[in-house]
């Protein structure tokens, strides 16, 4: 077992496996100290059938094995219900097999962190994702040295309130596909923009093991999504998504 493992804190850099289903994109990454590879794939709905297939594949690319790391991060939302249900359950479901916690990164934070990579002047920036029924997952980070500090938490808010969501918050810089989603609210913005940045399992990589280091896994039952928007009930496609998912 590495120094470190579990919910205390470590100055070692960890070994972490990240996985990220939040949108159409599903990507893998694996951190092993400075080192970071990832894999991207434009699945559309079928994270279920890719992700475990492409975490085996990073793993076997490294020679490692699932008990050899560390932690399991994950894109922990907001995002689309059921991609937020499969990164939680495979996340959940590889550490449990593994005896490892598990690590979950908010996906705003995980955009701020490629806008601001995308961006290196940024000293503050707003990440605005779709969230359908034109609404917008939104929240605020400041740049403080070369780390992101939450400003303003994540929200929903419709489309034609970006506008005064930026003027009151100013940042220097606004990043994600709210921005193409909404071309009328995102030519009022006056600030740089950045529609083409996400967040992937690198960036949810590099957050995480800053968030290990700090003593912030968490066992693997804790894992859970935010959602922002809440909803209880699951569809008949969500549940056998997760299903399927948390199948070997």
């Amino acid at each position: 077992m590495r120094a470190g493992r579990g919910a205390l804190a470590t100055a070692v850099p960890p070994t972490l496996l990240a996985i990220d289903t939040a949108t159409d994109i599903c990507s893998v990454a694996l951190a092993r100290g400075e080192h970071l590879d990832e894999r991207v794939e434009a699945v559309g709905q079928k994270h279920s059938e890719r992700i475990l297939p492409m975490v085996q594949a990073m793993l076997s690319q490294a020679g490692l094995q699932l008990r050899d790391c560390d932690a399991i991060a994950f894109g922990s939302g907001p995002g689309a219900f059921t991609g937020l249900r499969i990164a939680c359950g495979v996340a959940q479901g590889l550490a449990f097999g593994a005896g490892l916690p598990v690590v979950a990164v908010g996906s705003l934070e995980a955009l701020a962190l490629a806008a601001c990579e995308a961006a290196p002047g940024a000293r503050s920036v707003l990440a605005a994702i779709d969230a359908r029924m034109q609404e917008a997952y939104w929240a605020v980070y400041s740049v403080i040295g070369g780390r992101l500090e939450e400003v303003s938490a994540p929200a929903l808010a419709s489309a034609s309130e970006l506008a005064a969501i930026c003027r009151r918050h100013a940042p220097d810089l606004v990043a994600g596909n709210a921005l193409r989603s909404f071309p009328e609210a995102a030519a009022q913005l006056s600030c740089e923009l950045a529609p083409d940045v996400r967040a992937s399992a690198a960036s949810i990589a590099r957050l995480a093991s800053r968030k290990f280091i700090a003593g912030e896994a968490a066992p693997a039952d804790q894992a859970a999504p935010v959602y922002v928007r809440d909803r209880v009930a699951l569809t008949v496609d969500e549940r056998r998504a997760v299903a399927a998912a948390a199948r070997p």
